[in-house]
């Protein structure tokens, strides 16, 4: 659960806090891009780890699809979620949608997911997939980074320094692994990339961050 969300801490187990930050996280994205799930629509979750989000998505959407490359956090968000009965948990192959349906989905949401590819070019071909299955009119809000720098792997010192501090059980491992430090995305190269999917971006927020918010949009038919 630290990988989900660092700010809690290697080893809380303050599980009330971490649901709440998923409904927090989601409202927060949401209402920055002036955006709502309804209750008829069938929302995709993308990366949606142990379900944080997917919970509360299943709250207020009709059926929802939470998507994972990990088998492990589908494990636990089955277990966890085992009474959530218009969730679908569905595990992808940490390159596109493929398990989800063309024009099948309503609202996407992918919170600080992408931030995690190492490559860029496969960041931008979740978004046009992300086109692909949207229906007419359907949207997704998700977050990019812009920040090169973020990724950068840090000065030997401090990798030792974490090595020995996770072999104590201080922290977690692998957070200078490249599935964790990820990449940036040019933001001319996203929007190509969601015109191919026939997306229109209609919102960005936080340009040049770690953070960059994205609001698109499938055409309406």
């Amino acid at each position: 659960m630290f990988f989900i969300d660092t700010r809690h801490g290697y080893g809380n187990r303050d599980l009330d806090s971490f649901w709440k930050g998923g409904e927090e996280s989601l409202d927060r994205i949401l209402g920055l891009l002036g955006v709502a799930v309804q209750s008829g629509d069938t929302a995709l979750d993308v990366g949606c780890g142990v379900g944080r989000l997917t919970r509360v998505l299943a709250g207020r959407a009709h059926e929802v699809y939470g998507l994972d490359v990990s088998s492990e956090m589908l494990m636990r968000a089955r277990e966890l979620h085992s009474g959530l009965h218009n969730v679908h948990w569905v595990q992808g192959d940490g390159r596109g949608l493929a398990p989800i349906g063309d024009a099948s989905i309503d609202a996407c949401v992918a919170h600080v997911v992408f931030q995690h590819i190492p490559d860029p070019d496969i960041t931008l071909g979740y978004v046009k997939e992300i086109g692909r299955v949207l229906s007419p009119g359907g949207w997704a809000a998700f977050e990019v980074s812009n920040d090169p720098a973020a990724h950068r792997r840090p000065p030997l010192p401090r990798r030792l320094t974490r090595r020995l501090a996770a072999r104590a059980g201080w922290r977690p491992s692998g957070q200078d692994d490249p599935a964790w430090l990820g990449s940036a995305v040019p933001l001319a190269d996203l929007r190509e990339a969601a015109a191919e999917g026939g997306l229109r971006v209609e919102r960005i927020l936080g340009e040049g961050t770690l953070f960059c918010l994205v609001l698109a949009r499938r055409a309406r038919a």
